[in-house]
């Protein structure tokens, strides 16, 4: 599972995609109604927000929004739109900001090269608005594939 912080403009369409069947897997297991997945690391920050619910409904809305954008037809009927509570900002590091970026770009490399080349002139990069940077190292929760071999 993969619930980007960077901003879903930056994702190719295999990418959205995904970001959008991972989050709807995410709202069911914030929602409870999945035994699966429930103690998956990205879910971590979901779960310490004011309102886990109200807080990964803006993230779908934003993907959908990002969809829509690129004439995708997301179904937004599954989201839970159901009234939550005042949604606070989640905040992200500027160290894992940057390390989903080099992680994105490593998958575009293969995937889609202009999208690639575009990001690499990337000044600053935007988060989701759900996310807030501030300082710090990469997040306690991201899992690194360390190279064993040595």
């Amino acid at each position: 599972m993969r619930l980007w912080s960077i901003h879903p403009k930056y994702l190719d369409s295999k990418g959205l995609l995904a970001v959008w069947r991972e989050a709807l897997l995410a709202q069911k297991v914030l929602s409870g109604k999945t035994k699966g997945y429930r103690n998956h690391p990205q879910l971590n920050r979901f779960k310490k927000a004011y309102s886990p619910l109200a807080a990964i409904r803006v993230y779908l809305l934003g993907v959908y929004n990002q969809a829509r954008m690129r004439g995708y037809a997301f179904n937004k009927g599954k989201i839970n739109l159901a009234r939550g509570r005042f949604v606070k900002k989640i905040t992200v590091s500027r160290a894992q900001v940057a390390f989903e970026l080099q992680h994105l770009l490593l998958k575009l490399k293969s995937r889609d090269i202009n999208r690639y080349k575009s990001l690499l002139k990337l000044k600053r990069v935007c988060v989701h608005p759900i996310f807030r940077i501030r300082p710090g190292k990469l997040e306690d929760w991201e899992k690194i594939l360390i190279d064993r071999r040595n």
